[in-house]
């Protein structure tokens, strides 16, 4: 169905939001993308962000738009896990079948070029403009430098808040009666940190793995950039024994990454410049309903589901509501009450979904991966999934490498723990993983 062209504001021009604003250009609508900070193409990009991980879903989204081969030109495939563990050799875990793999991105870089890309479709973009109030039912926003200062009225008929987990847009929906509102901070903190190139511009760890360090109650993480450096981010509890509020002097940062991390410590120059200057950041789940009101106001992305970082779906599920948003646009043409009451009722469970999922694999990441017990567990379910690749799909591939609901992913992931539960306790489960006898037995409990 054809939409009439309508007078649109979409709050944020983060990633979120400039898709959003191509999407919707793409139908024919006129677009302005309010965000109260500076044009982050005219700064240099701060300390505060974990490089992403674009995966089949985040790619799909692109592709609707014809973005997809512009967008990889600024990724790297990542076709598996570098594990470096306390002890071992380096070795390295492959997320998928051949040919699979997830793409890392710097936040920076790909969100300069998505508003450079819809600057270029037509969307009028208006920074340093800050939202400080809507006008729910009559689509109303009003800007100003203070709160308290003079403010201009801006009148539109449609608006949208992909103005991150702390939207000021869904802000306003709050205050509405029977509106569900929940967020919960993770005691365990980020600090972004970085690797260097060699001299010569290359990397100093392999390009195309996802590196981590797992350490039970904290870890670090690794990602490759194009200019040859890696884009770190630990993750590490706020307070405790090991913990940032007991990491005050350099010399204890010294020790900290001499103790747990020896290998890192020769590639990281600017190791200590980095932990005292780059901020700790916190991390929210955070939950709301409904996402929109009347046939005026939707949230997308971070502003209706923040999620912890350790699936690397935040923005991939962000695209993805953009992507449902537009099949549903195309089936209910102008009425936009229809679209937004389906957009809710269709991606809700499908956030509370990815939130969870990305909470355990925080637990699974930090303390598990290093586990021998996980290990053999992951193992034969790998040896099972390649000889019955359609009766076992592992939960990690149904979100990564899939279209398909994270609802589904996680009801799935979840049925297939009870049975290797069962697996596990089988007698000398050790030495008699890949028998036949073991394959009876999930064939038994499938």
């Amino acid at each position: 169905m054809i939409q009439t062209s309508k007078k649109i504001a979409i709050i944020g021009s983060g990633l979120v939001g400039s898709l959003l604003a191509i999407y919707l250009k793409k139908l024919g609508h006129s677009i302005t993308v309010f965000d109260r900070r500076p044009d982050i193409r005219n700064i240099k990009f701060s300390g505060r962000s974990i490089n992403l991980a674009m995966s089949n879903r985040g790619w799909r989204a692109l592709e609707e738009v014809d973005l997809e081969d512009e967008i990889k030109k600024i990724a790297i495939p990542l076709n598996k896990r570098a594990m470096h563990v306390v002890g071992k050799e380096e070795y390295y875990q492959p997320y998928g079948k051949d040919g699979e793999a997830i793409w890392s991105i710097s936040r920076g870089v790909l969100n300069k070029k998505m508003i450079d890309l819809a600057e270029n479709s037509g969307v009028n973009f208006q920074f340093e403009e800050k939202v400080w109030d809507v006008n729910l039912p009559e689509a109303k926003l009003y800007t100003g430098e203070t709160e308290k200062g003079e403010w201009k009225e801006y009148q539109y008929d449609v608006i949208f808040g992909c103005d991150g987990a702390f939207s000021r847009v869904r802000h306003k929906m709050q205050r509405r009666s029977r509106f569900d509102y929940s967020q919960n901070f993770i005691d365990v903190g980020y600090k972004e940190l970085t690797i260097p190139p060699n001299a010569d511009g290359t990397h100093k760890l392999d390009k195309n793995s996802f590196h981590i360090w797992p350490r039970g109650k904290f870890m670090l993480i690794a990602m490759p950039n194009l200019d040859g450096s890696f884009t770190c981010t630990l993750f590490m509890p706020f307070e405790g024994e090991v913990s940032f509020e007991n990491i005050r002097t350099k010399e204890e940062a010294k020790t900290f990454f001499i103790t747990y991390f020896p290998n890192v410590m020769q590639v990281m120059d600017d190791l200590m410049e980095d932990f005292f200057n780059n901020p700790t950041s916190a991390m929210v789940t955070m939950k709301c309903y409904p996402w929109t009101y009347w046939d005026k106001i939707a949230l997308v992305g971070d502003s209706a589901h923040a999620i912890v970082p350790f699936y690397g779906q935040g923005m991939n599920a962000g695209f993805e509501d953009i992507y449902v948003l537009n099949k549903i646009i195309k089936k209910y043409g102008d009425d936009w009450e229809a679209i937004f009451q389906a957009y809710q009722k269709e991606r809700k469970p499908n956030a509370d979904a990815i939130a969870e999922l990305s909470y355990r694999n925080f637990v699974e990441m930090s303390s598990k991966t290093a586990d021998h017990k996980f290990l053999l567990q992951k193992k034969i379910e790998k040896h099972f999934a390649t000889k019955y690749p359609e009766k076992w799909i592992p939960c990690y591939s149904r979100v990564t490498f899939s279209h398909r609901p994270y609802a589904e992913a996680l009801a799935m992931g979840d049925e297939q723990e009870e049975i290797m539960k069962k697996i596990m306790q089988i007698p000398r489960i050790e030495e008699i993983w890949d028998s036949k006898e073991v394959e009876d037995k999930i064939l038994q409990l499938l």
